[in-house]
């Protein structure tokens, strides 16, 4: 199953549906559960966890495209080759970036920066969402050595689970009961899966507690390829993630804010199915790009754009028909979107398309500094946008938010596809 591109692309796609199933589930339950400024408030904390999640720094990718080719038998020899004991050093900052996170929540719920009524939940789901952070690392390593499949099938499992407990809330189990035995799902299956990566790995003890080996080699060898990619990050999160926070500064209006979120859901729906089938031909589109064959490539680049497309249109369509009863049914009819704004976020979801095949395809081979130059003109936009729809159009500042975002990423996407055409061997 592990070699069928066919198969793992199912078990992806099965698992994108689970994890989208849980996103929507998220709100459809808090937005019930909990009065309108409760829930906007919720959503700049799940906007902060998108903040603390992603300030990985694109480490994991790292980790697969080295170990990836140390898989495949590419650079064993090298001084600066792959090391078991930079799993340990990884894992160590994941840690502490979910300890520093933490930290930060709790200031800023004591010091009122974030208002609610409901502290402890509001802290249990930050650290339900801040376990990612390790299992993107179980995911990247299994991917890496040929154990897609058994992370699938293991995430499945978490999602399914996951997904029960937060329905049960609206059968009157407490949400922080319900936040609480989530967390203890995913430590679970998350710890089966690092087992998992030890096993394969032959990994010992020693190696994940070398902290000075290990991290004086990756300080060593690659903190370049670190630097590239922690700014690359900083980039995609402040462009993705931004809009929340200029948004509450700009207006108390909720309209403007929902709206917002419910692009970000949509996109991020999106990108996960993308994801998942550019993850089910990474095999071939590595073995292709490092071994030379660049028809081989430029046919599965080609696929890979192809697919990505038509889930972005598929996408679109949906949104066209069902859009304005998913908004209100979402969000509980506390707002209503127009369908100009659908319009303006399909136009959105094509260019976001043809981003995510270039991030995720040039990330898994450790092309960090192209990616940081290409995600600039993004970053920009994306932090004008709302600035300047305040300015120009106070009245709509809604629509025009939304059409410049969207220009935004019509720009980034051009971008884009010319270091896809400059990476499959064409004059871009």
């Amino acid at each position: 199953m592990e070699a069928s591109a066919r198969i793992l692309a199912l078990i992806k796609l099965a698992n994108v549906g689970l994890t989208l199933i849980w996103g929507f589930a998220v709100t459809y339950v808090f937005v019930r559960a909990l009065p309108l400024r409760e829930f906007q408030s919720f959503l700049l904390l799940v906007a902060f966890g998108n903040f603390t999640i992603s300030a990985e720094f694109g480490l994991t990718s790292i980790i697969y495209a080295r170990l990836r080719r140390h898989w495949l038998g590419l650079g064993k020899d090298e001084t600066g080759g792959f090391r078991l004991e930079e799993m340990g050093v990884l894992f160590l900052f994941l840690g502490l970036l979910i300890v520093g996170g933490f930290a930060i929540l709790l200031i800023a719920l004591a010091l009122g920066g974030l208002h609610t009524g409901m502290p402890l939940l509001f802290l249990l789901f930050f650290l339900s969402a801040c376990l990612n952070l390790p299992a993107l690392l179980a995911k990247r390593a299994l991917a890496a050595v040929d154990g897609n499949f058994l992370w699938e099938a293991l995430d499945c499992l978490r999602r399914v689970m996951t997904i029960a407990l937060l329905l049960f809330i609206l059968q009157g189990l407490d949400p922080r009961m319900s936040v609480a035995l989530q967390l203890c799902v995913s430590v679970a299956v998350i710890g089966y899966a690092i087992f998992l990566v030890h096993r394969r790995l032959g990994m010992r003890a020693a190696h994940w507690l070398s902290f000075r080996v290990g991290g004086g080699h990756v300080r060593t060898h690659y903190l370049r390829d670190i630097g590239a990619s922690a700014a690359f990050t900083i980039s995609e999160i402040l462009a993705y993630n931004a809009p929340y926070f200029t948004i509450a500064a700009a207006t108390h209006d909720a309209r403007p804010m929902l709206i917002f979120d419910f692009f970000f859901k949509m996109s991020r729906s999106l990108s996960m199915l993308v994801r998942a089938m550019v993850e089910a031909a990474l095999p071939r589109i590595t073995r292709a790009f490092h071994a030379g064959d660049r028809a081989r490539l430029r046919q599965l680049m080609g696929r890979a754009l192809g697919v990505a497309l038509f889930f972005a249109l598929g996408t679109s369509g949906a949104l066209l028909l069902l859009g304005e009863w998913l908004f209100a049914k979402l969000f509980d009819g506390r707002a209503a979107i127009d369908r100009v704004d659908l319009w303006l976020i399909d136009g959105a979801l094509l260019a976001l398309a043809v981003i995510c095949v270039s991030v995720y395809v040039q990330g898994a081979l450790g092309r960090f500094t192209l990616l940081l130059g290409r995600s600039l003109p993004f970053l920009t936009g994306s932090l004008l946008s709302v600035p300047l729809a305040r300015m120009f159009a106070p009245d709509r500042f809604d629509l025009m938010f939304i059409l410049l975002y969207t220009l935004t990423l019509f720009v980034a996407a051009g971008i884009h596809g010319l270091s896809l055409r400059q990476l499959m061997g064409r004059r871009a």
